[in-house]
């Protein structure tokens, strides 16, 4: 869903639309899609069809092991999971989810074509929850559209009411409402029905509630690629819950809200600078040294938010909220 045309929804108000006309959350955030953005339903869906397009590739790209990030930080760790799967503690689903995740973030990291979804350092998230939970329950391409619209709807609610920048709110923005979209898409991929998506939501969120943003040099490298991974593995967990029948003590929205509050509360430092948390270690430090002097020996720039005017993070391709 895009925001054109603005309306303050919460997720309760898509939820009670959805179940009282029998209808799934996706259909829901599909039609408003369409009121807002002036377009038919064929249009609406071939544009998330090409989204659903964009992240099976990228995860074939990124499992193949052959990416290097920009910066030199990241690169190959997605086959390395893929690879080890099958020996694997946490179970095949969780693991392939995880690589998954791995393999977009470093399409990304490596310059490549990923969706934003919400943003270009949270882009592994819903790949590679969607993907696994799609070929876990032999979803096609229309069921899995239909739920990649889902995760829009929780998208659009928390961009409105919260924001999903880590300039704004951390990391909690961009990795935690990843996995409260790709909970809630999973959960109607396997027919649970839109509160159990919503819940599941709220579960992800609320396991990331707080997580700062603290990019190594300012690049959406480390800790940002091996956190989607992490936050995928989040987001199948919370589908499970709810899809149990566990719901979220704290309604939805107002676990929304609450992110919200505490990325206010977060000190600059923690939101994106690359001034604290992992970026100030005295390893962090020194990584960013050399790629600073790398990159400025290749090109002339010298990244920092002083020279630059902002956190480095230079690449935001069109997303899902």
């Amino acid at each position: 869903m895009t925001n054109g045309g603005f309306h303050p929804f919460t997720l309760s108000d898509l939820v009670n639309e959805a179940l009282s006309e029998g209808v799934s959350l996706g259909e829901i955030a599909l039609r408003h899609e369409c009121e807002f953005s002036g377009i038919s339903r064929l249009e609406a869906v071939r544009r998330m069809q090409a989204n659903l397009d964009v992240m099976r590739s990228a995860v074939q790209q990124g499992l193949s092991g052959r990416l290097r990030s920009a910066g030199g930080l990241v690169g190959g760790d997605a086959a390395k999971v893929e690879e080890y799967k099958s020996r694997g503690l946490s179970g095949d689903h969780i693991l392939s989810a995880a690589s998954r995740a791995l393999a977009v973030s470093e399409v990304n990291a490596s310059m490549g074509l990923i969706v934003a979804s919400p943003t270009a350092g949270s882009c592994g998230v819903i790949p590679g929850v969607l993907l696994t939970v799609a070929e876990r329950v032999g979803a096609d391409d229309e069921a899995t559209v239909m739920a990649l619209f889902a995760a829009g709807a929780v998208g659009i609610v928390a961009a409105s009411r919260a924001g999903i920048s880590g300039a704004e709110g951390g990391c909690q923005a961009e990795c935690g409402v990843a996995a409260a979209m790709a909970a809630a898409s999973a959960v109607q991929l396997a027919g649970g029905d839109p509160e159990a998506a919503a819940h599941a939501a709220a579960m992800s969120l609320k396991a990331l509630l707080g997580l700062v943003c603290d990019p190594v040099a300012g690049l959406v490298e480390v800790p940002c690629v091996k956190r989607n991974a992490f936050s995928a593995a989040i987001a199948m967990i919370a589908a499970d819950m709810a899809l149990a029948g566990v719901r979220s003590v704290i309604p939805p929205d107002e676990v929304i809200d609450a992110m919200g509050a505490v990325g206010r509360m977060l000190p600059v430092a923690l939101r994106e600078t690359a001034e604290g948390g992992l970026a100030a270690t005295p390893t962090g430090k020194s990584l960013s040294a050399r790629i600073c002097h790398n990159l400025g020996d290749l090109s002339g720039i010298t990244i920092g938010r002083e020279e630059r005017g902002d956190s480095g993070k230079t690449r935001e391709p069109e997303g899902l909220s």
